[in-house]
């Protein structure tokens, strides 16, 4: 009989290995491994099985996953599965036949699964053991022979050939031993009293007590066993056995119960009187977890809850019950026990990739991530749906089996957000319903798509002339809305030139900050403004730049003093002005013209006499520069009028020039003695005495030449003459071309009209200038002759001819053009 079993028991272990190691055609792979491996075994290569290369399998992430958060005893390591820590079958899959892991396989790119299922093998590493080291049976002497005594089932966790196999007893004078098979295949044992001729009987008389060792054994190599001691007391007749009310008791019984829940009551009844009537209950066999979820009472037969129910540690549990009356004799039952499972057991969700930080620029349906959702619950409590909130540019797509995929459903602006934070929200169907969510953090990556902005459209820099070079004239900014190096902007100038000049001779910009430097002093008088092109480039790739445009106005400052254009400045010519004896108050005698290269209030001129031969004689007008007799000449006046003429700016602060002003009080040149020592009066010059003799000699001949004139003219005529010998030609003046004309700067306008008297010796005559210089005026260096064919005793100028009422004629003594 015995031989048989194992000979079954053989046949079933070579169908489990057979299965065991034949690969599914679906992709499954099925390995096998023996319990308690060293951690790092290989047991398993992934990569040849699937025909996939080492390399393959790492670009394509695979990991090997499971349902649920139990412990991983295995891990994918360069394509093959190595043990991570050490499997306990017995602690994993108790005293079930079949001990198997399941996992999956997951490859991405595209996604694939594939299931492992990995068969943990049993090995001998537990010794038989009875649930009490002693057994004591009350045996009434009156037995009969043959009478059979259950005795306590001894376990063994291990399954097969390494479970318990058979039962052994010590050689003795009573009782023999007999194993049997029980409905779950596990083996028990019964003692025999024997009925044979050379056993003796039990007689109380003789010996009230004997011991008997029970060894249980297994069928593993090296072979295990373990033993426990009968104690058998001889009593008086005890032929009734305890009777169950039912020899299997099926319950079921919710997950989480409370402790104390009464699971059922088993009940059983003896037919003996008295001590032998009663009954006690207990387990008869049992497992240390099962000893730690359920208890019964001894007394009432109630088997309780003690420990925490889970149905996903496990479905089913199954326990036997031993009556046992007072005299020792005993009954088994069994108790099967069918957990219920309960919504308790909220979704689980795993991220399994994530590809962060997405840059910007990816197109919408781009795959972000890809998780997992499980619930331990079964049927519609295990049913899951996933969900994610409604303001973010992603959804979620389901996949295979429970896994999702996330992906971008719209175009993403790291400029307007730059990290989302997606909660993934799982719920399943029980009831009431259970939830879970999951917050996943995803930052957007930056992609050069923004050129630089300037904070102004256009900039506009006032910078002072004569400015200090490297001085800052302005600063202009750009921002740039992306990351780092694709948001610094570096700045620059755009080529061009000023006035042929490169524009890098006048300014600088630092590429960093976008201030801009004068290279060198400006000149107002040189240009008032130019423009510039800014660029601002970042550092992305490639870059993107933008343009703006920089007017730099230069301001003028007060850095040119006046200029005398008349009279000529000294050591150019020799300037006298002739002023009539008769000369009124407020008449117009002479000007000077100045003009300042400045503009604005630096360019206002005022004049003031700063020294005069005679203080009170002669005026100048403030703004205009109009020599003016303040009052009436007289005859006691000095002849020689020496005045010194400041011309000053308006600006600040302000700059002047002087001018001497050499005036002659005269009718004519005869009566002037000595003229040349007037204009050397101020400077202290010393002519040689061959520039004396030649002026006197000039001078002579001229008067001479004056005198014979008016000697003709006396006699054709008997009028009043004009006493006027000659006159001092006034030099036009040079202005320079860049000078403008400016209302009351002191610039004379380009037609000016004056009133002079003449030296008619009757002050009524006065001369009218009618005309500007552009069109008759006389030029400077112009000589007085008498017309030819002129009946009229008039003198007339060389190319110009005045007239009044056909009776008088006048002599120009004074003409001012000038075009500014």
């Amino acid at each position: 009989m015995q031989a048989y079993e194992g000979h079954l028991h053989g046949m079933v272990f070579w169908i489990i290995f057979l299965v065991a190691f034949v690969r599914p055609n679906n992709g499954d792979l099925s390995y096998s491994v023996p319990e308690e491996l060293k951690e790092g075994s290989v047991f398993g290569n992934v990569a040849k099985d699937l025909g996939v290369s080492v390399k393959g399998l790492m670009d394509r992430k695979a990991r090997i996953d499971m349902d649920s958060n139990d412990k991983r005893f295995c891990n994918l390591r360069d394509g093959e599965l190595v043990v991570l820590e050490r499997i306990d079958r017995e602690e994993l899959c108790g005293s079930q036949p079949s001990c198997t892991l399941n996992y999956e396989l997951v490859l991405e790119n595209p996604l694939e699964l594939h299931r492992i299922f990995i068969q943990i093998e049993d090995i001998n590493d537990n010794s038989p053991r009875f649930s009490n080291s002693e057994v004591k049976l009350e045996i009434s002497e009156s037995a009969d022979k043959g009478s059979r005594f259950p005795l306590d089932e001894a376990h063994d966790a291990d399954v097969g050939r390494n479970a318990i196999q058979s039962y052994s007893l010590e050689k003795n004078d009573y009782f023999s031993l007999v194993a049997h098979s029980n409905l779950d295949g596990g083996k028990y044992s019964e003692l025999i009293l024997e009925k044979k001729l050379d056993h003796k009987e039990l007689d109380r008389e003789v010996q009230q007590e004997l011991k008997l060792l029970l060894t249980a054994s297994d069928g593993g190599s090296p072979q295990r066993s373990g033993t426990a001691v009968i104690r058998v007391v001889v009593l008086d007749a005890n032929d009734n056995l305890p009777v169950f009310s039912e020899t299997i008791y099926k319950v079921s019984l919710p997950e989480n119960s409370a402790l104390g829940t009464v699971v059922l009551t088993v009940s059983a009844t003896d037919a003996d009187e008295g001590a032998n009537g009663e009954v006690t209950y207990e387990f008869s066999h049992i497992s240390d977890k099962e000893a730690r979820l359920f208890s019964i009472d001894e007394l009432k037969g109630e088997i309780k809850v003690i420990g925490l129910i889970d149905y996903e540690d496990k479905v089913k549990y199954e326990l036997w019950v031993k009556a046992k009356d007072g005299a020792g004799l005993a009954s088994d039952a069994r108790v099967d026990i069918e957990i219920t499972d309960v919504n308790d057991n909220a979704p689980v969700i795993q991220i399994k990739s994530l590809n962060v930080p997405i840059p910007e620029n990816v197109a919408p349906g781009t795959e972000v991530g890809i998780f997992n959702v499980q619930d331990k619950d079964t049927g519609g409590n295990r049913q899951v749906r996933c969900s994610i909130q409604q303001n973010v540019p992603f959804k979620l797509n389901p996949s295979i089996k429970n896994y999702y995929t996330l992906v971008t459903k719209a175009e993403l602006d790291r400029e307007h957000v730059s990290e989302y934070n997606v909660t993934i929200t799982a719920t399943d169907e029980g009831s009431p319903p259970l939830s879970s969510s999951k917050t996943i953090h995803l930052s957007v990556s930056d992609v050069n798509d923004n050129p630089p902005v300037f904070e102004e459209q256009s900039y506009s820099a006032y910078v002072s002339e004569n400015n200090k070079p490297g001085s800052s004239v302005c600063s202009v900014t750009a921002r740039d809305p992306d990351w780092r190096q694709n948001g610094t902007v570096f700045y620059s100038l755009l080529p061009s030139e000023v006035n042929g000049v490169p524009l890098s001779s006048y300014l600088s910009i630092n590429g960093d900050t976008g201030v801009i430097h004068a290279v060198r002093a400006f000149d107002y008088e040189q240009f008032r403004s130019l423009k510039v092109q800014v660029v601002a480039r970042d550092n992305g790739s490639p870059p993107l730049s933008s343009n703006m445009t920089v007017s730099v106005f230069i301001t003028d400052e007060n850095d040119n003093a006046p200029q005398i254009l008349y009279p000529t400045p000294e050591g150019n010519s020799f300037m006298t002005e002739m002023v009539p004896k008769a000369a009124l108050s407020g008449s117009l005698l002479s000007k000077v013209i100045a003009v300042d290269a400045d503009s604005g209030q630096n360019a206002w001129l005022s004049y003031q006499i700063v020294k005069s031969t005679d203080p009170g004689l002669f005026t100048i007008g403030v703004h205009s520069g109009e020599i003016r007799a303040q009052r009436d000449i007289s005859e006691s006046d000095s002849m020689k009028q020496n005045l010194v003429i400041s011309v000053k700016d308006n600006g600040q602060p302000s700059l002047s020039t002087t001018c001497a002003v050499y005036l002659l009080i005269s009718d004519n040149l005869a009566e002037v003695p000595e003229l040349k020592d007037m204009s050397y009066e101020e400077n202290n010059s010393k002519l040689t005495s061959y520039l004396i003799i030649a002026l006197v000699s000039v001078s002579t001949f001229f008067l001479t030449f004056i005198i014979l004139i008016i000697a003709v003219r006396l006699c054709h005529r008997k009028k009043p003459r004009l006493l006027f010998d000659g006159a001092v030609a006034i030099p036009s003046a040079y202005l320079p071309p860049n000078y403008a004309d400016v209302d009351g700067t002191g610039t004379l306008r380009s037609t000016y009209n004056y009133d002079a008297y003449m030296t008619t010796g009757s002050r009524t005559s006065d001369f009218k200038f009618v005309t500007s210089y552009n069109d008759n005026t006389l030029p400077s260096g112009a000589t007085l002759k008498r017309s030819p064919g002129d009946n009229s005793e008039c003198l007339n100028f060389t190319s110009l001819d005045f007239t009044e009422n056909a009776s008088k004629c006048s002599t120009l003594v004074n003409n001012f053009p000038f075009s500014v």
